[in-house]
């Protein structure tokens, strides 16, 4: 069964442009690291065009299973060069407080 893995936040207002390049390297990094995204099938990234939270984003990730979910994030959070170039840069750019993850499973 497919779930995806939703990540909420919002950018500093200050920081929207170094976020366009911090997608940029993400994307760049998945390219270079495959072995780390292996049971990704997709993933997304929505910005908040009405309503909500100004500089609002979601993020979303579909994995095959809880399993495959829990493989990805173990092997990512592990990872130093994931921490260290993306994740640690990432967070830099977050308003605190308003990063959140969930996961969601097709209603039957």
């Amino acid at each position: 069964m497919t779930i995806f893995m939703t990540e909420i936040y919002v950018i500093k207002p200050d920081r929207l442009g170094d976020f366009a390049a911090c997608v940029k390297n993400f994307e760049a990094f998945m390219k270079k690291r495959p072995d780390l995204f292996k049971e990704v099938k997709s993933h997304r990234i929505f910005s908040q065009v009405l309503g909500g939270k100004w500089g609002g984003y979601v993020e979303m990730t579909e994995l095959e299973s809880m399993a495959d979910a829990e493989k990805f994030y173990t092997r990512a959070m592990a990872d130093k060069d994931f921490m260290t170039e993306v994740y640690a840069k990432f967070m830099d750019l977050v308003v605190p407080g308003t990063y959140s993850v969930n996961i969601w499973a097709p209603y039957p």
